[in-house]
């Protein structure tokens, strides 16, 4: 049919050229962002899943950092309890060597006496400048009393709660580290002298006991820092796939949104030339008149 005031050919070809148009733009959007979802209008509901899987995402890379951060803490407390163990079994053999009654003698007890105060005193040393980020790990009253918000438990011991999961409020995604007070008050070796044999016995029975203690606190630092390294690793697992879900429903297929574009040129090209040749109809009902 043939008509003068209404092209309705030029209109079909122009509207499918402008659909043609608009999907070219989201192809050429697509392939320069590398994104196949830019905004919530591409695809509402892929929109709202992407956005919640990359606030998981984020939580799990926070909880690795937080997990490194702990790791360090507890390595840091873990190698300050060492030295003070070898300070205190060095402070054993002297406390021993002591209490032999061959050796009991004013001049070498008052030599032994100072030579073991001195490494008494060096456990103070460690404890109080045993520090993480302001935290005095191994000095716990510091720790109370420093301001930094540290926690305390039923039984007067700080604690140091490490979120190293993405759920606040989870206890699988924290773990708390009691600090335990590794001062020579604490341990109950302050005040021990070598003066005789009866002193330098008591003080051999203080300072290994004083040891298993150490032992028992690194051996529960040691313990935790598993704990964090094993979360840790789930941690990245679950992200790395959390990751790749996010890739498989935002990222292009660069592969297909090529072919799409090459199609969509060609149906633009035609549709342009389409759209020429319809524009030219009415003139065609003109030949007969």
């Amino acid at each position: 049919m043939l008509l003068i005031n209404d092209n309705i050919a030029a209109l079909g070809a122009e509207n499918n050229l402008d659909a043609t148009d608009t999907a070219m733009s989201t192809v050429v959007g697509q392939l320069s962002s590398g994104l196949q979802i830019q905004t919530a209008a591409d695809n509402p509901a892929g929109y709202s899943i992407a956005q919640s899987l990359q606030s998981e995402i984020n939580g799990y890379g926070a909880a690795e950092s937080n997990a490194q951060t702990a790791v360090s803490v507890l390595q840091t407390a873990q190698g300050a309890i060492n030295q003070q163990e070898a300070i205190l079994q060095q402070a054993n053999t002297i406390a021993t060597q002591a209490a032999n009654t061959t050796t009991d003698n004013g001049t070498a007890n008052t030599a032994d006496t100072q030579e073991f105060q001195s490494l008494i005193a060096q456990l103070d040393q460690i404890a109080q400048s045993t520090t993480y980020a302001g935290i005095n790990l191994l000095n716990t009253a510091a720790a109370y009393t420093n301001g930094s918000g540290v926690l305390v438990s039923a039984v007067g011991e700080p604690v140091l709660t490490f979120q190293v999961g993405p759920a606040a409020g989870n206890a699988s995604d924290e773990v708390a580290v009691n600090l335990v007070n590794t001062s020579a008050a604490s341990l109950a070796v302050s005040g021990l002298s070598l003066d005789s044999v009866a002193s330098a016995s008591a003080a051999m029975t203080a300072v290994q006991t004083a040891i298993q203690t150490l032992a028992s606190a690194a051996a529960v630092l040691g313990s935790s820092q598993n704990q964090i390294q094993t979360l840790s690793n789930n941690v990245t697992v679950a992200q790395q796939n959390l990751t790749s879900a996010h890739a498989d429903l935002v990222d292009v297929n660069v592969a297909q949104a090529t072919s799409q574009f090459t199609s969509l040129q060609i149906l633009e090209q035609s549709g342009i030339s389409v759209l020429s040749q319809a524009q030219q109809l009415p003139q065609l009902a003109l030949k007969l008149i």
